[in-house]
């Protein structure tokens, strides 16, 4: 029988393994992790050597990571995750948070709604860094799981039971037409009306596509799709056809008209996602009631 003990396991070594398998390349997780690729290799090679297994095949072109590999790093990642954690209830009596958020949102909403409350948010938390991004949904889960984010702005449901979710505002999606288009006439076709060619999307892996394609019968998959909001409206205003826009996405775009839409269909809820087994939940429970505070004339908040 061999006993293996955790002397010589080091926990920076662990995080050198994950961003390897993460990003794919010794340089790239070496600069990531702002250490000399030489040396990030080395204990890369010296935990290999400790597991006994091979982690990564390596090749000119790329890094693979070995069937086993997949195991350890799947276990690597639980083990720096606990870390973390172990890390926040020790800072958690002195600050909010241990005096840093990292906080992401789904890719339509992060860049029209982080502008408006970051000024909020930085009077509620002045001793608080804020580290913001965005991304798609299953993205931003995925990173949130994995311990690499705190929490989460996204429209549900998420149905992930390892997330704990407060909802934040209701937000309506409005039309948007090219200027002299039918739809924008007295009488003019609704979302559900358009003939299939008509309707622009996002392109697949943003839940707002999923969530325009379930307001309507029947969408046009030969249509050309967007990468984002902003080049989606631009081509809306050249006339290729109509969208659906969340109402904080809206403006001034030389060509856009932009029409109200009735019908419960035509929105959805925005919540603040956090894991469920992290300990700072009162935290992110006081951070929910802190958002809910925005206002914006045309979305709902909840109490």
């Amino acid at each position: 029988m061999i006993v293996m003990t955790l002397s010589g396991l080091s926990l920076r070594d662990l995080e050198y393994a994950i961003a390897v398998a993460d990003l794919g390349s010794f340089g790239k997780a070496a600069e990531q992790c702002r250490v000399a690729q030489p040396s990030l290799s080395v204990q890369v090679s010296k935990l290999e050597t400790r597991l006994k297994t091979v982690i990564f095949e390596r090749t000119t072109r790329r890094v693979i990571v070995t069937p086993q590999g997949h195991e350890l790093l799947d276990q690597m990642r639980r083990v720096v995750l606990e870390a973390r954690r172990l890390l926040d209830l020790s800072v958690r009596s002195s600050e909010a948070f241990g005096g840093t958020l990292r906080l992401s949102a789904i890719a339509t909403l992060g860049p029209y709604y982080f502008p408006r409350i970051l000024q909020s948010l930085r009077a509620h938390y002045p001793a608080l860094a804020f580290v913001l991004g965005e991304g798609r949904t299953d993205d931003l889960v995925t990173a949130l799981l994995r311990g690499d984010l705190d929490a989460v702005l996204m429209s549900t449901p998420s149905g992930e039971p390892g997330l704990s979710e407060i909802p934040l505002f209701h937000e309506p999606f409005v039309m948007a037409c090219p200027e002299g288009h039918a739809a924008t006439l007295a009488g003019g076709a609704g979302w559900k009306d358009l003939s299939p060619h008509e309707r622009l999307l996002l392109e697949e892996g943003h839940c707002l596509r999923d969530q325009a394609i379930a307001a309507c019968a029947e969408i046009d998959t030969t249509n050309r799709h967007a990468t984002s909001l902003e080049t989606l409206k631009y081509m809306v205003a050249a006339g290729e056809g109509c969208t659906l826009l969340p109402v904080l996405a809206v403006s001034d775009v030389h060509g856009l008209h932009y029409l109200p839409l009735q019908g419960s269909g035509y929105a959805r809820t925005i919540v603040l996602a956090w894991r469920r087994s992290d300990p700072r939940t009162e935290d992110f429970e006081q951070l929910g009631a802190n958002l809910r505070r925005f206002q914006h004339p045309a979305i709902r908040t909840f109490a």
